[in-house]
């Protein structure tokens, strides 16, 4: 006889939490060498707490309850809305810029038929109180070495605009649902479907060019001179911003690393400019990602600038078994 259990958890036995603990250790090393403290949030939360990120602005809870006293709580998400809400409440004196990482489990609600997970490890920072483009740099710089540190010396860090398609339906006059029809689309990289929704929209056919164009822009500081070419102000917003981080992640040395996505869209709806996904050769999955959120801490009573990042760890952990496998199998 079984006893399972939920959809979207798993056991994890003793040689796999050996590794993942040993990877935790590796990616704390690196956040603290950068001058990042360890912090930790509670796994429960109250619901309104969690919800300051603004309507469908963060993942969609996994769980929501009521406490014996009545209260609606809910069971974090993501580690970005706790850590808004702990340096509101207990760095208010702080010398800016705070910097703060983690090593947390996370919940979301899923489709376990896709392969979604419920709960999960994350491992990030976030850096509240550095204006762009300085610390989107630094963060991107942080996680290069993370990934270094972790064995991924192939994996690439996605680099994109959170803001520049939705300002460009809004510039086209596409209306709410049909651009939140495309948002989706693009958030979950079904270029097809995106073709497809672009195709029943009343516009013109370079204006149905231009958004169809912009996703398939990809690659290194040659993106940027063929994005201008669209023109626009949204274009001209977004690639003023990107051409900056560009270049101090060059005068860094880590920009080989990066490429230039301008289709590149999180499903996580507090961010606001920069936005990040790493990806690895040895793995189709998303490992991690994050951006900028310089709208989320004033939802908290204090205006702040930030940036940070996740990588999801069992995810990280498959692509370090699989790059160790790739690299044994090159030098037999």
């Amino acid at each position: 006889m079984t006893h399972p259990i939920p959809p979207g958890t798993r056991d994890i036995l003793p040689d796999e939490m050996r590794e993942l603990r040993a990877l935790q250790a590796r990616l704390a090393a690196v956040f603290e060498s950068f001058g990042y403290g360890e912090v930790a949030t509670p796994t429960v939360e109250y619901d309104e707490t969690l919800a300051r990120g603004g309507d469908s602005a963060g993942a969609p809870a996994a769980h929501r309850f009521f406490s014996d006293r009545g209260e609606l709580l809910a069971m974090r998400a993501d580690m970005t809305v706790p850590i808004a809400r702990l340096v509101a409440n207990r760095y208010q004196g702080a010398e800016l810029p705070v910097r703060l990482f983690y090593n947390a489990r996370a919940y979301r609600a899923v489709r376990p038929q896709r392969g979604q997970m419920g709960e999960f490890f994350q491992a990030g920072i976030e850096l509240v109180g550095a204006e762009a483009p300085r610390g989107t740099v630094e963060a991107i710089e942080v996680l290069s070495a993370a990934l270094e540190a972790a064995g991924l010396g192939r994996a690439v860090i996605g680099l994109g605009d959170a803001a520049l398609y939705k300002q460009l339906l809004a510039e086209l006059g596409v209306d709410d649902d049909a651009g939140a029809t495309l948002l989706d689309l693009l958030a979950a990289h079904d270029l097809v479907g995106l073709d497809v929704a672009l195709g029943r929209l009343d516009l013109t056919e370079p204006e149905r060019g231009l958004l169809g164009a912009v996703p398939t822009l990809r690659g290194g500081p040659e993106v940027l001179d063929r994005a201008r070419a669209l023109g626009g102000e949204a274009m001209g917003r977004a690639l003023e911003g990107l051409g900056a981080t560009y270049e101090g992640l060059a005068e860094r040395g880590i920009a080989d690393r990066v490429r230039l996505d301008l289709g590149l869209l999180r499903d996580l709806g507090y961010y606001t400019g920069a936005i990040l996904e790493v990806y690895d050769p040895a793995l189709g999955h998303v490992l991690g990602g994050g951006g900028r959120y310089d709208e989320l801490m004033g939802r908290f009573g204090r205006p702040l600038p930030a940036v940070g990042f996740a990588l999801y760890l069992e995810r990280v952990h498959v692509a370090q078994a699989e790059e160790e496998r790739i690299a044994r199998e090159g030098s037999a």
